[in-house]
């Protein structure tokens, strides 16, 4: 197995990621983690409209997700996921799922929000997780496409803290 990207975006299968990334990284399967977009039948549809012909797709719980990844289950494929709940990915790292970066491409602004990039706004919630990814080791960063450069994560929502 290996994991060619992780990246959270609130809009999770849409045209960048259907066409651009998962083209561009060699994706055989996109797997949307979540404790929300698991249990909606209604969005588990269009997830799977959404799918890129060239991929399988598997839409699961941060848990049961690990739990494949570890065990094994899919060994001879190149995986990328895709989250809009960065605190799924502080519950795949704890179960032992290797992942050392996280690109985060889109979450929404907002009242509540702190706007770090033009498409990045993140709640306390996000930022506590964000923060636990990066104490585990997860280096983080921003980009939108693949020919963006990458811009450090952290060290932005840190300076827009300290303000």
């Amino acid at each position: 197995m290996q994991l060619v990207n992780v990246r959270v975006d609130s809009r999770l299968i849409h045209g960048q990621v259907a066409r651009v990334w998962t083209g561009q990284l060699g994706a055989e399967r996109l797997m949307v983690v979540g404790d929300k977009v698991s249990k909606d039948d209604l969005e588990k549809t269009a997830l799977k409209l959404a799918r890129p012909t060239q991929a399988a797709l598997s839409i699961l719980p941060p848990d049961r997700a690990s739990n494949n990844i570890v065990q094994g289950r899919y060994a001879d494929q190149k995986i990328f996921i895709i989250t809009r709940e960065p605190e799924a990915l502080v519950k795949m790292v704890d179960a032992g799922v290797p992942i050392k970066e996280v690109n985060v491409g889109n979450l929404p602004s907002g009242e509540g929000r702190l706007q770090l990039f033009k498409s990045v706004g993140v709640n306390d919630e996000e930022i506590k997780a964000f923060k636990e990814l990066d104490a585990r080791g997860v280096k983080l960063y921003h980009q939108m496409v693949p020919n963006d450069p990458r811009e450090d994560f952290m060290s932005e929502l840190n300076k827009r803290m300290e303000k």
